[in-house]
């Protein structure tokens, strides 16, 4: 079933006609793509989760092999979470576990709290924290770049981040930061950036958290009811997410598990698939209805 045939589809409430892809065998796992507005195909199969999981990757709308909607005001994220209700239905789950990575994860916080019923396991992966409001520090940054002081392009990336903190970033500078973004800077994760530049939907990104997308207050006190168990996975070395945040966001859940993977940036099934699939895979294999600590 990985991948081969016709990219299935299914109809939106709005109709346009969204795809998905199908990778691996197992208990479904429906996965949201960060970016925002990336291709799913980034994701990969997630570091080898597809053999252990069978991976449902939307194309949110207007990326991939989904259609681009009548209305582009249907980009901004909360006018999505019909899109993944949807997407359950087709597939015919009652409930459905769910991975959504970075800006996916306002997707699935403001999923999780219209629908907490059709929620079974949650893992949001270095999660953005737009949608539950929460305040990401420009020296919390600063502090997990300066993990990085011996690493040889440290010095240009520190001075870029400096400058984007301060609020005088260039484009130049936002580029110049892309190291601090992963475990390694190597040939893999340039490939990663740059297929970035060519995977997103720069109309659909701009219109995600456009005005009205988020009510942090409504979004945190459901969040807060929520009985499904959730795991928080940050990188170690991620400026988007550092650790104080990340501990932050696993406090709106009552039921959550944070864990920081050593060595890791934004994209952790990349830097180091072992200790990614260990984590995942234990966390989604548990059973019970509440923290699998």
């Amino acid at each position: 079933m990985a991948g081969s045939g016709p990219t299935p589809t299914f109809t939106a409430p709005d109709g346009t006609l969204l795809a998905y892809h199908v990778f691996g065998d197992g208990p479904p796992l429906v996965c949201l793509p960060g970016g925002p507005m990336r291709d799913s195909a980034y994701l990969g199969q997630l570091g080898g989760l597809s053999a252990h999981r069978q991976l449902i990757m939307l194309d949110l709308r207007g990326t991939g092999r989904s259609e681009v909607p009548a209305d582009t005001g249907s980009y901004r994220c909360d006018r999505q979470v019909e899109d993944v209700e949807a997407l359950r239905a087709h597939l015919g789950l009652d409930r459905m576990d769910l991975l959504a990575h970075s800006a996916g994860a306002n997707l699935a916080a403001l999923y999780t709290g219209r629908h907490p019923e059709r929620v079974g396991r949650l893992v949001m992966l270095t999660p953005s924290v737009m949608g539950v409001g929460i305040t990401i520090t420009g020296e919390s940054r600063i502090a997990t770049a300066r993990l990085r002081r011996d690493e040889p392009w440290y010095p240009a990336a520190y001075a870029a981040l400096e400058a984007v903190v301060a609020g005088q970033g260039s484009a130049d500078s936002w580029q110049a930061i892309a190291p601090f973004l992963h475990g390694r800077w190597d040939d893999a994760a340039r490939a990663y950036d740059a297929a970035d530049e060519v995977r997103k939907n720069a109309e659909a990104t701009a219109a995600y958290a456009g005005e009205g997308a988020f009510d942090p207050d409504t979004t945190r006190k459901a969040l807060a009811g929520l009985d499904a168990p959730v795991l928080v996975l940050a990188g170690e070395f991620d400026v988007s997410l550092p650790q104080s945040a990340a501990v932050e966001y696993a406090a709106l859940f009552p039921h959550a598990r944070l864990l920081v993977q050593p060595g890791a940036g934004h994209a952790p099934w990349l830097d180091d698939p072992e200790r990614f699939l260990a984590a995942t895979t234990e966390f989604l294999a548990t059973t019970g209805a509440r923290n699998p600590a």
